[in-house]
């Protein structure tokens, strides 16, 4: 059997990354180690903490940063994040001044809205309906 254990996110600075992550969106850091100039810094769901670790992986090649400015600018999210409640969520991050480029808006049998990282990424944050 396959499992998923580690996934990543591109950004453009780790210690700003981290500080979004944990402090915003409220992820653990869960393995943070030196590897040259860069680290291997991963954060955990506080309801998961054994579970699937997201790296805040560094965006040091030059193709994968045309590749994340490309999903960007075409407004795609990088990844997403299931939430239990959207619209609370959505409130309590535009409050600690969160930017969105979609509000919540119900998509089929799902509701989603879309996050700015500051780091480089749209994020979907997703609730099931």
């Amino acid at each position: 059997m396959i499992e998923i254990c580690v996934t990543s996110v591109p950004v453009s600075d780790q210690e700003k990354a981290l500080q979004f992550y944990t402090q915003i969106l409220g992820f653990i850091k869960k393995t943070d180690l030196p590897l040259g100039e860069h680290r291997w810094l991963t954060v955990v769901s506080p309801k998961a903490q054994a579970g699937v670790e997201l790296l805040l992986e560094p965006m040091a090649f030059a193709p994968a940063l045309e590749y994340q400015q490309a999903l960007k600018q075409a407004g795609i999210p990088w990844t997403s994040f299931s939430v239990d409640d959207l619209v609370h969520e959505y409130q309590r991050l535009t409050e600690l001044g969160v930017q969105f480029s979609i509000p919540p808006t119900e998509a089929g049998n799902v509701q989603i809205a879309v996050l700015d990282d500051t780091c480089g990424n749209f994020i979907q944050l997703m609730q099931a309906l």
